[in-house]
């Protein structure tokens, strides 16, 4: 049996396949969200990776800002469910997710079956997202993927304390112009994100284990400030941009079962 399960984000669009509800058969992501062609070439991409289309699927659910605009979806479901089931089918340690994507921030606690026993979402403001971090790296004019190596390099940490992406920026152009180091700024860029997605968190009863996941979870600069942040060791999901795709994929499997459909 084959299940799908298709996150449609804000800025990108991602995929997994798990062939009977256990083991991944394709997954891909694709750099553009809802609205875009996103879906549809990822859909392209899973079948030139696997071979399979959505007519081979038994059952496909879909999450994400753009899941109700998904034609081939059985189902629709919420992120938080999806990024719960995800992490937690990855790790059943995990008690604490906190879920950096490009326009939201979530925190997640779960009990020891995996169950949501709380969450939050600050999905008001980009402060704090992936997309404040697209921001800050056009003004720095430094490429989003190398922003960890700068703040690995950084020996004293800006403070960036404004609440507001567009203040943020404009607090970042002043240090610039003042001479501070893109190094130090960057650093102060991630420990602000940090702050931001652990005060969150502690809205949750924060427990260990504690996994990071979402783009932003790529950047190993913002792990490491939310690590320091927290004081304790932080987790990060296994390719942490297909988190809720698996949690919808293995959804998707356990919906089928309850209906009776097979392969």
């Amino acid at each position: 049996m084959y299940t799908m399960g298709i996150d449609i984000g804000s800025s990108s669009s991602k995929a997994v396949v798990l062939q009977d509800g256990i083991q991944v058969a394709a997954a891909a992501v694709v750099s553009a969200g809802t609205g875009t062609s996103g879906p549809k070439r990822l859909l392209a991409q899973i079948q030139e990776q696997s071979g399979l289309s959505p007519a081979d699927m038994t059952f496909i659910l879909s999450t994400g800002y753009g899941r109700s605009l998904l034609a081939v979806a059985d189902l629709q479901m919420s992120e938080i469910s999806c990024h719960a089931k995800g992490v937690f089918f990855q790790n059943p340690a995990a008690r604490t997710i906190i879920d950096i994507g490009g326009q939201d921030v979530k925190a997640i606690s779960l009990d020891s079956q995996g169950n949501i026993h709380q969450f939050y979402m600050n999905d008001k403001c980009a402060a704090g997202t992936g997309r404040f971090l697209e921001v800050m790296s056009r003004v720095l004019e430094v490429k989003l993927g190398e922003m960890a190596e700068y703040h690995f390099r950084s020996k004293h940490p800006a403070a960036v304390s404004s609440t507001c992406t567009v203040f943020a920026e404009s607090e970042v152009i002043s240090l610039l112009s003042q001479g501070r180091s893109k190094e130090d700024i960057i650093a102060g860029v991630h420990h602000s994100v940090a702050a931001k997605a652990c005060a969150l968190a502690q809205r949750v009863d924060i427990e260990n284990e504690v996994v990071l996941c979402g783009g932003v979870a790529l950047n190993r600069g913002v792990a490491d400030a939310i690590q320091t942040e927290l004081g304790e060791r932080l987790a990060i999901a296994r390719s942490p941009q297909l988190t809720g795709a698996l949690g919808a994929a293995r959804l998707a499997y356990e919906e089928a079962k309850r209906k009776g459909k097979s392969a």
